[in-house]
């Protein structure tokens, strides 16, 4: 009996196999441009926190230059010291630099561009969400900079008015509605504006589209409706709200009003989120992973709403056709992306097959 063991164990093996191959996640053929952006000779890309294009395919890539701030003592307080947006035409010519030393331009995190072709900068140091039109003049600011000193709260007045502080209505100003440390912006088919103010405050706050605060939902934790880290955020065309849990490993949808609905946590780490337009929208997710953790394997999700993964693909490395902590994806046509790199320190345009 014993012989005819091995040929059992085989036997089992085998019959097990074409299981386990349905269940293999396929491959997506793609073609890559690597070196796509051209840009002066006297201008570097630096980490590209994002990247996003506008109705006409001109691209523009929010990245950190990395100059140093020093304090009055000489030393320098940080290493990622001021953050320049780009704007290059379809082919990657280089158009302008915007926004040059301006006061909200930090520690470059995300860059947006809305259906009107309004620009969306998300500052995670400065702690803004700029909307610039495309002209390249500030229209809204949400969120603030830290005081360098506490401000205290004023004292209640006897007559019952007042005991709020600076800013007590939520969404006034008060500080449980000071982002901290924001990572992406997002909108619905009404113009309502979200944001994931995601590495410190871990929640996904709304606001109308004139700026005005309605809510906000999240905070620290691990079950479904709190967030580890809230890396990104995409709406689809019914309203729904997908948030990139990239700490709890797992994206969780909502409703408009965040009310959560289900989550997907087949798709590693996810860091960068893009839904794209159209009736029959698809959600694109980059497993990303920090520069220092290259065992992450790095691809790419090509998902349905529903959560059903179409494919995948990539990997984690440096040359083309390989990612370095995708922290932007654009995906304003299903098969022609645009993905920034942190590690890199490029943008690749993709091309699935």
């Amino acid at each position: 009996m014993r012989r005819f063991l091995p040929l059992l164990v085989a036997a089992t093996l085998l019959a097990a196999f074409p299981a386990a191959a349905q269940n293999a996640i396929p491959e997506i053929a793609f073609d890559s441009a690597a070196n796509l952006l051209t840009l002066p000779d006297d201008i570097y890309l630096g980490e590209v926190g994002g990247v996003a294009t506008n109705s006409k395919g001109d691209i523009f890539v929010y990245t950190r230059t990395g100059h140093p701030t020093v304090s009055l003592g000489g030393a320098r307080a940080f290493a990622h010291g001021g953050s320049r947006l780009f704007q290059f035409d379809r082919t990657g010519k280089f158009i302008r630099e915007i926004g040059q030393g301006s006061y909200g331009f930090m520690f470059a995190q995300q860059v947006r561009i809305d259906p009107q072709d309004n620009i969306w900068t998300v500052d995670q140091m400065t702690n803004f969400i700029m909307k610039l039109d495309s002209a390249g003049h500030v229209q809204m600011l949400l969120g603030r900079k830290p005081e360098a000193i506490p401000v205290p709260a004023p004292a209640p007045r006897g007559d019952g008015g007042g005991a709020a502080g600076r800013g007590g209505l939520p969404g006034a100003g008060a500080q449980s509605d000071v982002f901290n440390r924001p990572t992406d912006v997002a909108w619905d088919g009404a113009g309502n504006i979200f944001v994931a103010d995601g590495v410190g405050n871990a929640r996904v706050a709304k606001f109308n589209s004139k700026g005005v605060f309605i809510k906000s939902w999240g905070s620290r934790g691990t079950e479904p409706g709190l967030f580890g880290t809230v890396r990104a955020i995409a709406v689809d065309a019914q309203g729904n709200v997908y948030v990139a849990d990239s700490g709890n490993k797992r994206i969780q949808v909502f409703d408009n009003n965040g009310t959560f609905k289900t989550q997907y946590t087949n798709v590693g780490t996810p860091t960068a989120l893009c839904i794209t337009p159209g009736p029959n929208q698809f959600l694109y997710s980059s497993n990303s992973n920090p520069p220092e953790d290259f065992d992450v394997a790095g691809e790419i999700y090509k998902m349905k709403l529903d959560g059903t993964i179409v494919g995948k693909f990539g990997r984690a490395g440096k040359l083309p056709k390989e990612f370095g902590t995708v922290n932007a994806i654009d995906c304003r046509s299903e098969n022609n992306l645009l993905v920034g790199e942190i590690s890199n320190m490029r943008v690749q345009k993709l091309t699935l097959r």
